[in-house]
């Protein structure tokens, strides 16, 4: 597939499918995921990759949404391919909508893939994953244990049911995030993941706090789009929106964060920790 770019500039309620009929494979039914507020909804560009797209955000500097239909196939491919890339800005975006590679540097975050690289059946598709427009500032402690547990978790779902549809995103619950970079890069408060197995119509979305101490938990897809804007499945009934079937708990991968690394996370993440932790939604 040819990559191909977009501009989305979404003035009404949410981003039109016509903008993703490239990729439209990618999404349930063919049709992207519905932008509203409070998602950024300006400079957006849409991104079709080779096995996933993106809806990638100019003033966030990050993704909105990350989409894939991961199938069993593809997942055995991938699980044959090296492990390797090469991070790199996004060209496909103008200059100043993109994240640097600096603003990363020293940050104390982790450069967290939304469509991960271990999902990617060929290394021209690992490659594209490796964009900057894929990743959004995870804490290490998240990024290399629980959040790569939930990734494995769906890949042996996918294994299992022959199938799923998945969205994955950023979530923001404050008004002044912590920020890293030249380009004040906004650090989630939480990321999630939105899974829909088509074969037994099974329906969840997990969510990470995106902190030094992290945890997860699944929430309906109307806790989702009330709290982030995005509806990843637009298609689906409102009954089946509003609960979850369960999915399997992860676990996380075994990891190592250096003492150094999580001091300069903390320094960035505390003077926003409170508020973080607050409250009683998840994301």
């Amino acid at each position: 597939m040819i990559l191909r770019v977009l501009p989305a500039v979404c003035l009404l309620l949410f981003c039109r499918p016509g903008f993703a009929a490239e990729c439209s494979g990618l999404f349930l039914d063919g049709m992207a995921p519905a932008l509203s507020a409070p998602a950024p909804m300006q400079r957006d560009t849409f991104l079709c990759n080779t096995d996933f797209a993106v809806m990638a955000s100019g003033v966030t500097h990050e993704p909105v949404w990350a989409a894939e239909h991961l199938t069993r196939d593809a997942i055995r491919s991938a699980q044959h391919e090296l492990r390797q890339g090469v991070f790199h800005e996004e060209t496909r975006q103008n200059e100043a909508d993109r994240a640097r590679l600096d603003d990363y540097r020293r940050s104390g975050f982790d450069r967290g893939h939304m469509a991960p690289s271990g999902d990617a059946p060929s290394r021209a598709s690992q490659q594209e994953s490796f964009s900057l427009a894929n990743m959004v500032p995870q804490s290490p402690d998240l990024n290399r244990g629980l959040w790569a547990g939930i990734e494995k978790q769906v890949r042996a779902l996918v294994l299992s049911e022959g199938e799923a549809y998945v969205v994955t995103g950023p979530a923001y619950h404050l008004a002044s995030p912590a920020v890293i970079g030249d380009n004040a890069l906004p650090v989630p408060s939480s990321v999630w993941k939105a899974v829909y197995l088509p074969g037994r119509k099974a329906l969840s979305v997990y969510v990470c706090k995106n902190t030094v101490t992290p945890s997860c938990t699944q929430v309906p897809v109307a806790s989702l789009t009330r709290v982030t804007g995005v509806d990843p499945f637009p298609t689906l009934p409102q009954a089946m929106r509003e609960t979850i079937t369960r999915l399997p708990d992860p676990q996380a991968e075994p990891y190592h964060v250096s003492p150094k690394l999580r001091r300069l996370t903390m320094q960035v993440m505390k003077r926003f920790l409170r508020g973080m932790m607050s409250g009683d939604s998840p994301l």
